[in-house]
């Protein structure tokens, strides 16, 4: 993600433009009999499955580290349910913004330019959901949350889902679908990958998955078959390798 504005779609219905940012996934458009036509911004119905999947996840008392924090939703459930210390960070000003009125302690940075202000292993986890795609650098952005935090809950679209390919194959168009909802010209995402290619990358930064929970029809399914073909997104545990 760049440091200009995307003014479409807006984020979680604040009418602010959508950068990178806890919950920045994608919100599903009303459908209309044009794809040329303009979509309006409606709740993203994973926003609450990911926070619980990602919340139960996290021990109390815990350090967390929230890369693309949004308006601090997350962030404030942590500190206020779970009793954790947090910290996140954020490059847009009005989600910044939001997430200081909520009380959380909250810095305005790229992610591609790394994490040189933190120290390794000042976090117990490092939080990235729906942000990983957005970044120029994913590999970079994914190592240093694996040197900032002993483990790393990466949430990720995939785009190996079955409607992705289904559209590819019948249409031989850039797929639009609920969960990637953008025309190709004005679309946030800067990479797309499958539970496959996601699995690589982890390898190539020298982790290992923990835990592997795809999103599907609205649940999190550990160990589902055929995931990678019927999982919208997936929650991942990494940590670096021994």
């Amino acid at each position: 993600m760049t440091d200009r504005h995307l003014t479409s779609p807006c984020h979680k219905g604040t009418g602010y433009p959508l950068t990178y940012g806890q919950g920045a996934h994608p919100t599903p458009m009303l459908k209309t009999k044009d794809r040329t036509d303009r979509r309006y911004c409606m709740p993203d119905p994973l926003a609450m499955l990911t926070d619980e999947t990602i919340l139960a996840h996290i021990p109390t008392n815990s350090r967390v580290l929230d890369l693309g924090c949004g308006d601090g939703r997350l962030l404030a459930r942590l500190r206020d349910e779970h009793g954790a210390s947090v910290q996140g960070i954020e490059l847009d000003r009005h989600e910044l913004l939001a997430a200081m009125g909520r009380g959380v302690p909250v810095i305005q940075a790229n992610l591609d330019h790394g994490l040189p202000d933190f120290p390794d292993r000042s976090f117990d986890f490092a939080v990235l959901s729906q942000t990983l795609q957005q970044v120029r650098h994913p590999r970079l952005v994914l190592d240093d949350m694996l040197r900032v935090a002993a483990q790393a809950l990466v949430v990720v679209p995939n785009f190996g889902h079955w409607k992705v390919r289904l559209q590819l194959l019948r249409h031989g168009r850039a797929p639009v679908t609920s969960s990637l909802p953008y025309e190709w010209y004005d679309t946030p995402n800067l990479h797309f990958m499958s539970m496959h290619d996601f699995r690589d990358l982890v390898d190539v930064v020298n982790a290992r998955i923990v835990k592997e929970l795809p999103l599907i029809n609205g649940r999190a399914i550990e160990q589902a078959w055929l995931a990678n073909l019927r999982a919208d997104s997936a929650l991942y545990v990494l940590e670096r390798r021994a």
